[in-house]
């Protein structure tokens, strides 16, 4: 299942010694004593967020995943289609694809593309601030899920399974590479306001281990005492809390030992133990209060923004899978008014994407960190319609093709990949499945997809299974 860990050169040697500085006047030292003794027998424990070597040397050793939840429409963002534009109003060309819903004539993009940057790539103007940075995305416009159906779509994009509970993306590469800071979870979920749509099942560890489940953080709040619940212990300090979850976890450990394998147990134990060390950064990293006020102002003064401005300090404290979701449910769901709707979400995370990139590129983390943006799947290029035929002046689902957009972190900038079809109907040169997506994305962070196993019901499990290629083209 597992490679010897290789010891891999840092490609920021001056950015992973701060951190190192940081962790150690943070108190990661006290907290590893307690560790040390926890994880010392060789029986059914071990440190399973210990940092681990890939199968081979990674381009990244970070994600930010931006999930635009809802289904950004690729023909009024980054796939710009002129077709549209010559029969607004009148049935398409070609025939229309089976959707989910009644869709009726061409409906033209309502935004206005740019060419940005040495590369040209052309990007609507709602998205302007991003496009500041166009010279460092990949754009692939060819990707394709399975069904035109939230559910399945997000599952598949998360997990690599349609309908299964399956481990998520975010799980594997934390199984796979541990931690660079046991202070902190490996995989951290941000949405503000509640769950999108499946809710945690977007971030399940499911048969691997539960500490590798991604932690979710509802950052609707500012305070970190609500983003975090029950993160300070207002009665013991932190000498007291370790004497007493010491011998809470020899007593754990007996009944374990009694019991044999119980993965469920030894999930519990190991949430106690991280619980206990997120006291030590949790109360600081989300606070971005702390950061200068130039900084908080070149993100934006928006929840996205905040997000953000949170996912560039976790990367940077060394957590593994960082996931930033739009808002509750489906925001980018946008079936009427869409115009109105798309220019307001596009306002509220632009800036701050592209501010993340220019922030991780000033502090030597962009190379080493990849960001990925994009939704479960796109949006029709025709007009969704009632069932009286009438319309709403919105889209419907779209899974035949749409758009991700991929930076840092090895991918090859100033790039378009692959290409849907004159309306933007379905992915017709280049197409890339999510689970090439995946396999992609392994392999940046030092994966071969096909090893990276788990056994589990007496086969060996990957995120990919028995699906995807690396598309060794957007790799730079």
């Amino acid at each position: 299942m597992w490679v010897e860990p290789m010891k891999l050169p840092h490609p920021n040697q001056a950015a992973l010694a701060n951190r190192r500085d940081f962790l150690a006047r943070s108190g990661m030292g006290f907290a590893l004593l307690g560790l040390n003794s926890i994880f010392a027998d060789a029986g059914h424990y071990h440190r399973p967020l210990a940092p681990r070597g890939p199968h081979f040397a990674p381009r990244a050793r970070h994600v930010i995943h931006i999930f635009l939840n809802g289904g950004l429409s690729h023909v009024d963002s980054f796939d710009p289609k002129p077709l549209l534009a010559k029969h607004h109003g009148k049935p398409l060309p070609i025939p229309n694809l089976v959707t989910e819903r009644l869709t009726g004539a061409a409906f033209a993009s309502p935004f206005n593309f740019t060419r940005y940057g040495q590369s040209g790539i052309p990007i609507s103007d709602i998205f302007s601030h991003l496009g500041q940075h166009a010279d460092d995305l990949c754009v692939v416009r060819s990707m394709k899920c399975d069904v035109p159906n939230h559910e399945p779509s997000l599952m598949l994009m998360n997990s690599g399974d349609n309908t299964l509970v399956r481990p998520s993306l975010g799980s594997w590469l934390t199984y796979g590479l541990g931690t660079e800071n046991r202070n902190l979870p490996g995989f951290i979920a941000m949405c503000p306001g509640g769950h999108p749509v499946k809710g945690p099942d977007n971030w399940r560890s499911a048969f691997l281990p539960g500490i590798y489940e991604g932690v979710y953080v509802n950052t609707e709040h500012t305070a970190v005492d609500k983003l975090i619940e029950n993160i300070r212990n207002p009665r013991l300090g932190l000498a007291a809390q370790r004497r007493q979850l010491d011998l809470l976890q020899s007593l754990n450990r007996k009944h374990l030992d009694a019991r044999g394998h119980d993965p469920q147990l030894e999930s519990r134990i190991q949430s106690y133990e991280q619980a206990y060390r997120m006291q030590m950064e949790a109360t600081d990293v989300f606070d971005v209060e702390i950061e200068p006020e130039f900084v908080r102002e070149r993100y934006g003064n928006t929840t996205q923004a905040r997000q953000l401005l949170m996912a560039r300090r976790l990367v940077e404290r060394g957590v593994r899978f960082v996931q930033v979701w739009h808002g509750k449910w489906q925001p980018w769901d946008n079936h009427d008014a869409i115009e109105k709707n798309h220019r307001k979400l596009a306002a509220e995370c632009s800036q701050g994407i592209a501010a993340l990139i220019a922030d991780l590129k000033e502090r030597g983390l962009f190379d080493e960190t990849l960001i990925v943006i994009g939704g479960e799947f796109g949006r029709t290029p025709t007009v969704e319609l009632t069932n009286a035929g009438k319309s709403k002046l919105g889209r419907d689902h779209n899974s035949a093709g749409f758009s991700m957009v991929l930076a840092g972190g090895g991918v090859r900038g100033g790039t378009i990949y692959g290409a849907t079809d004159e309306p933007g109907f379905q992915a017709v040169e280049n197409p890339v499945h999510v689970h090439d997506l995946h396999a992609t994305i392994l392999h940046l962070m030092g994966f071969d997809h096909e090893r990276l196993t788990y056994r589990y019901a007496s086969r060996d499990f990957s995120l990919t299974d028995i699906h995807g290629r690396v598309v060794r083209d957007i790799i730079a």
